[in-house]
């Protein structure tokens, strides 16, 4: 598709009567050959880039919030003053236009040029940063960093194998194969470089010396910090039965893994899923993309009914019939062997590949054995610092105080660990901020995308606005009248105010 075909709405760069602007608004445009969203706030106007920098998503269809933009797809957060992404999971600011008022027109003229923040060492910033892990939580904390202004020395050590990568694209687009390789780092090595972010790749920690404030390594090497980030994040569960470990069944946790995944599909016609949560429901909606046939077996009576309720569940099941996946629920696995699956009930499923999808667990070994306070993951404060001066701990292996429900908690989602990461960045350079950002995630299943706010572990009423079997619902989950979280399908504008106004709350609780 041309350019000139994908730009729609006024020539803005002509001008619009100010009358057709009202004080937040929106109007979605063109000028100079770019899309162009022109936003009014009080007696100014704004103008930036229509499309999210993170997946595209169409900004003219989103939240604004005093001179905040909020992307309707994953609820990445832009100021319009500066460009900026301010919230995950973009990392990249919109361009922006200057805007003029001449009469009773605003016109947008040229094209403002990004300038990089200079670099400052303030007296109390740490010289030397070093961030244990290279998924979402570490690479958004050392970007944050940058971004910040920070001059002193970072180094991101990373036990895998490539630069950081976009995990939840793995299980849905890339796997399905509708996503091409060169979507999936998030940077190119050459960004670190330029940023002066030292990317290891391939070094494992051996230990943390919280005394010292040293990491020691396998070859007895040893490195510095002045405050440290544990972005260690989770690793996933086996399954514990004969033939578990055969070349044929796979996990799914990394980009190696999906590789490995991807390149045993040719030549397989079956799969059997291990696993109805949110990655053994995606990996299965992926692998019928490729006209695999595909069985789903799990313990529970409803996919998903623990995290959604048995309503959404119920409705993500029959999704998935309808596009031909077989379940096998209850049931479980009793044995693997090379031709198939031996399940819990007797019967027998054939199998060219297994795919392994059963949770994931924090990896909290380092943080313990160094004499970090760990329950069920790092313990750590309001500010996301765990229980040693100078160490901060974000992502899947991080169980924070959650204003909203008063209750510690840890979260296994992609922008909850960028949003962690950022967080402890700005504390780390003297902010002492709460971390009180809203849970949010999606997964998209055949197509259909499903936007979740909040968390709730437990709840004792489920309120349904719409037509869930329509793909067109707002889904409340409560506890003792008070608001946990909110589930949409089809919703993204009701998804965008449930978390505005979860986001509210949380803050005022932490008040």
């Amino acid at each position: 598709m041309s350019q000139d075909s994908e730009l729609s709405g006024p020539d803005l760069s002509l001008g619009v009567d100010a009358s057709t602007l009202a004080d937040g608004t929106m109007l979605l445009g063109h000028a100079h050959g770019e899309a162009v969203l022109l936003v009014r706030r009080g007696d100014e106007a704004f103008a930036v880039g229509a499309t999210c920098t993170h997946y595209g998503g169409p900004l003219a269809e989103g939240l604004l919030e005093g001179e905040q933009l909020r992307c309707p797809w994953h609820h990445a957060c832009f100021d319009l003053r500066s460009g900026e992404a301010t919230c995950a999971p973009a990392l990249n600011p919109l361009p922006r236009w200057r805007v003029e008022r001449r009469g009773d027109r605003w016109q947008v003229a040229e094209r403002i040029e990004a300038t990089p923040p200079p670099r400052r060492a303030a007296n109390a910033a740490p010289e030397s940063i070093v961030i244990i892990g290279g998924g979402a939580a570490g690479n958004a904390a050392a970007e944050m960093l940058r971004r910040q202004g920070h001059a002193g020395r970072i180094t991101m050590l990373s036990d895998d194998d490539t630069v950081p990568y976009d995990r939840p694209n793995l299980s849905k687009n890339y796997l399905a194969g509708n996503a091409p390789e060169d979507w999936i780092p998030l940077r190119t090595p050459e960004f670190y470089r330029d940023q002066e972010i030292e990317l290891v790749l391939n070094m494992p920690v051996e230990a943390i010396d919280i005394r010292t404030r040293e990491l020691r390594f396998a070859d007895a090497s040893r490195i510095g910090y002045d405050a440290l980030l544990i972005a260690t994040g989770a690793e996933p569960a086996r399954l514990d039965v004969p033939g578990a470990d055969l070349p044929h069944v796979h996990l799914l946790r990394s980009l190696s893994d999906c590789r490995a995944l991807i390149s045993s599909l040719p030549g397989a016609r079956r799969v059997v899923v291990v696993g109805a949560g949110f990655i053994g429901m995606e990996v299965a909606a992926s692998l019928r993309a490729r006209d695999l046939e595909v069985h789903v077996v799990a313990p529970g009576a409803v996919p998903m009914e623990r995290a959604l309720g048995a309503e959404l569940g119920t409705f993500l099941r029959r999704l998935h019939e309808e596009r031909g996946v077989v379940f096998h629920l209850p049931d479980g696995v009793a044995a693997i062997d090379t031709r198939g699956v031996r399940l819990t009930s007797g019967k027998r499923l054939d199998a060219d590949l297994v795919v392994v999808g059963i949770g994931v667990r924090p990896r909290t070994a380092l943080a313990e054995t160094a004499g970090l306070a760990v329950d069920h993951g790092i313990v750590v404060d309001g500010c996301l610092q765990a229980s040693a001066p100078g160490v901060y701990a974000a992502g899947d292996v991080a169980r924070w105080p959650d204003a909203a429900s008063g209750e510690r908690i840890r979260v296994e989602h992609w922008v909850v660990a960028e949003r962690q990461g950022q967080t402890v960045a700005r504390n780390m350079l003297g902010a002492c901020e709460r971390f009180t950002a809203v849970p949010f995630f999606w997964t998209e299943q055949h197509g259909v995308t499903l936007a979740y706010v909040g968390h709730a572990e437990r709840w004792d009423r489920v309120t349904i606005d719409g037509r869930i079997e329509a793909g067109d619902c707002t889904i409340t989950y409560w506890l003792g009248g008070r608001r946990l979280a909110v589930a949409t399908l089809g919703r993204d504008m009701a998804s965008l105010r449930a978390e505005l106004e979860l986001e509210r709350a949380a803050v005022a609780a932490a008040a």
